[in-house]
C-alpha cells in the first residue's frame, strides 16, 4: 500500500517573490486599500488598524528589523525546498486556494480536486510590468516559456471516488482550458521549490476566500483525515507527501492566531484546528484552511512537525502584512 510519508505547509504570499525594496517602501503606498477585519469578523477601516497598532510598532518597521526579516524569510524558503526534494516522493497532493484564476463566482466549487494527466506553469512575460506589485506575481510563472508539470491523475481520480464515497462533494476537474495555467498556489511551489523538476503532483483546490460555501474548519480536519487514510488504502508502493499551499494571518498580521496555530500541531492538538471560528480565518487567514487539512492528514498516520519557521512579515505603521509560515512533518 502507498504511504503518506511527509507533510509540509508553505506561505506564497507575494511578499515570497517581492524585492527587498518592496518590502522596505512600496507595501506602505498599498496596504490602506487591504480588507481588515477585527477578532470578531467586522470589517474595519485603515484608520482603525492604525489606532489599534501597538506602542512598539514602529520598531517592528525600522529598514533593519525588515531587511532581517526579509534575509530570515529568504533561507526559510531554501530550507523548504531542501525538505521537499529532501523527501524523495513520488507524488505530492498539494492543497491550495483558486483566487479568480480558475474559478469564479458564477462556478465556486467548495473543494475540487484536478485529475488531468498534467498541468501547466504559465511563462512569464518577457518584459516586466510596470506595476511592481503585479510583477512580484508574475514571478511565481516560468521565466523562459510554459513549463509542463506531470500530474498523478490516476491517485487523483482515486481520491475524488474515494472522497464521494465517504460523503465529500468534491467537483472533479479533468481539463483545464488551453488559455489557462495553474494557479498561484502551485505554481509557487513549482517554481520556488523545484526548480522544473517533474514530480507529480495532485491538486487540490480548497475555497478559503469566498462566501458562502468556504469548508469550516472542523470539515478542514474531516476531509485532511480522509485524505490520509484513502491513500495509506492505495494498492501501489508510492511515498506520497502533502503540502498546505498559503497563509499564514493576512492582512494584518496576527502572531497570536500563527502561533497558536504552530503550538496545537505540535502539541498535535487537532481539536482546536477544527475549533477555530471561521470568523478568525478571513481575507488571507483564511488560508490557514489548508494547513488544518495538512495537519489533520500528517496526525492521522502518527506524523509530527520536525522543523518550521515562522516570520512575522510586518512592513507598515499598521503592521500590515503576512505571517509567513513554513513547516514539515515527519
Amino acid at each position: 500500500m502507498a504511504r503518506l510519508a511527509a507533510a509540509f505547509a508553505t506561505s506564497h504570499s507575494v511578499m515570497l517573490t517581492c524585492e527587498l525594496e518592496d518590502w522596505l517602501t512600496k507595501f506602505r503606498d498599498r496596504d490602506d486599500r487591504l480588507p481588515f477585519y477585527d477578532k470578531l469578523g467586522n470589517r474595519i477601516p485603515w484608520s482603525q488598524v492604525l489606532a489599534e497598532a501597538p506602542a512598539n510598532a514602529a520598531d517592528l518597521i525600522t529598514p533593519e528589523a525588515i531587511t532581517q526579516r526579509y534575509h530570515d524569510t529568504q533561507r526559510a524558503m531554501d530550507r523548504m525546498g531542501e525538505e521537499l526534494r529532501g523527501a524523495k516522493l513520488d507524488a505530492l497532493i498539494i492543497c491550495g486556494d483558486d483566487q479568480y484564476e480558475l474559478f469564479f463566482d458564477n462556478n465556486m466549487p467548495s473543494i475540487a480536486i484536478y485529475y488531468g494527466p498534467d498541468i501547466v506553469n504559465a511563462a512569464r512575460p518577457a518584459q516586466p510590468d510596470p506595476d511592481w506589485y503585479k510583477n512580484a506575481q508574475l514571478k511565481r510563472a516560468e521565466p523562459g516559456g510554459p513549463v509542463t508539470y506531470p500530474c498523478d491523475g490516476k491517485l487523483a481520480l482515486n481520491l475524488i471516488e474515494s472522497l464521494v464515497a465517504q460523503g465529500f462533494d468534491i467537483s472533479a476537474v479533468k481539463e483545464i482550458p488551453a488559455s489557462e495555467a495553474e494557479g498561484h498556489a502551485y505554481s509557487f511551489v513549482h517554481h520556488r521549490y523545484y526548480h522544473g523538476a517533474a514530480l507529480p503532483i495532485i491538486p487540490v483546490f480548497l475555497n478559503t476566500y469566498n462566501p458562502p460555501n468556504q469548508p469550516t474548519p472542523r470539515r478542514c480536519v474531516e476531509f485532511g483525515r480522509a485524505i490520509a487514510e484513502i491513500v495509506k488504502a492505495y494498492p501501489s508502493d508510492q511515498r506520497i507527501g502533502i503540502m498546505a499551499s498559503g497563509g499564514m494571518s493576512h492582512f494584518r498580521v496576527e502572531e497570536d492566531l500563527d502561533r497558536s496555530i504552530f503550538d496545537a500541531i505540535k502539541r498535535r492538538d487537532i481539536d482546536f484546528l477544527g475549533a477555530l471560528k471561521p470568523y478568525r480565518l478571513l481575507a488571507g487567514s483564511s488560508e490557514i484552511r489548508n494547513w488544518i487539512v495538512a495537519a489533520a492528514a500528517a496526525d492521522t498516520v502518527g506524523l509530527e512537525m520536525s522543523w518550521q519557521a515562522y516570520i512575522p512579515g510586518y512592513r507598515t505603521m499598521g503592521l500590515s502584512g503576512t505571517g509567513l509560515g513554513f513547516a514539515r512533518w515527519s
